[in-house]
């Protein structure tokens, strides 16, 4: 394990404190971010910060993807030839992102094409799981290659292959719809128990074991009640995921009618200013729906 190098690409939010973990597994672990203030922290931890992707890249064994979208994944990976090339023989590309199927089946193919193995292993679990090594990581790619890197990923989360290339993001779709629809059912129905004048509070707390408990219920319905709507998560990245679903919906011949609702309901919550606060503040759409003020301190 000492002698695996590790390039990390994309150290934001949720990279920092995967990579964090990946260093404290004992991986060796080089690290790039475009601004390059935000490496500073795992470089103190033993990383090495990188100028460009491709010095991240040389002679790394696996290098991992945890930029922002798939056309970043793209230009940063594939518009520079140097990036994979620069990779030790029989490499693993692993590309965490949440990006479009259609995306991860065409890196596969082109990282296939320069010799380069290829998992898509998006996460879920937010910065929270990222920071605690909890995150569930699903992963689309043959059996091999994801076996070799489950003690990699097991370092970062919960790994399950359930896939050949592009399943992987089939089920993070999967999960932002049920993330996305959850949270809205949670802000309607918190809303609901305050203006009939229960304590909103005390409705999670009366309804923790029961069938309407849940991580959302609980994490962030108490993130909606005290309005602390810092981003774990961005409600524009959450519009950009529940987009990519419906899109990708739409190619099976399906008609998710509970999605466009949802969809619309975050499309309105960017549009009105709150793309940069965490998707738990849809609570602040819901008002705005209802004439209320966005914010319950308001009034």
């Amino acid at each position: 394990m000492m002698n695996e190098v590790i390039a990390f690409l994309g150290t934001g939010l949720m990279g920092e404190p995967m990579a964090r973990h990946l260093l404290a597994a004992g991986y060796g672990v080089r690290v790039w971010n475009r601004s390059k203030e935000k490496t500073s922290a795992l470089a103190e931890k033993g990383a090495i910060a990188c100028d460009a992707p491709a010095e991240a890249a040389q002679g790394a064994n696996t290098l991992i993807c945890m930029l922002s979208d798939g056309p970043t994944c793209d230009a940063v990976l594939f518009h520079d030839e140097a990036v994979l090339l620069a990779l030790a023989p029989d490499a693993t590309l692993i590309v965490m992102s949440s990006i479009p199927v259609e995306t991860a089946v065409e890196q596969a193919r082109m990282s296939a094409e320069r010799g380069v193995r290829y998992l898509d292993a998006p996460v879920s679990g937010g910065q929270r799981g990222a920071i605690d090594g909890t995150l569930a990581i699903m992963a689309g790619g043959d059996p091999d290659t994801f076996d070799a890197a489950r003690e990699l990923l097991g370092a970062m989360g919960r790994p399950v292959r359930v896939g050949l290339v592009g399943t992987g993001q089939q089920t993070k779709l999967a999960n932002q719809l049920i993330v996305a629809s959850t949270i809205a059912t949670v802000a309607e129905a918190l809303l609901f128990a305050e203006r009939g004048g229960a304590d909103p509070a005390k409705v999670i707390e009366a309804l923790a074991g029961g069938f309407a408990d849940s991580p959302i219920l609980r994490m962030h319905g108490q993130r909606m009640i005290d309005e602390t709507f810092a981003p774990g998560g961005a409600a524009k990245y959450q519009l950009k995921d529940t987009r990519t679903a419906l899109a990708r919906a739409r190619s099976l011949g399906l008609e998710l009618p509970v999605g466009h609702v949802v969809d619309a309901l975050f499309a309105s919550m960017v549009d009105h200013g709150d793309g940069d606060l965490d998707h738990s503040a849809l609570i602040r759409e819901i008002r705005r729906a209802n004439a209320l003020s966005a914010s319950r301190k308001d009034g």
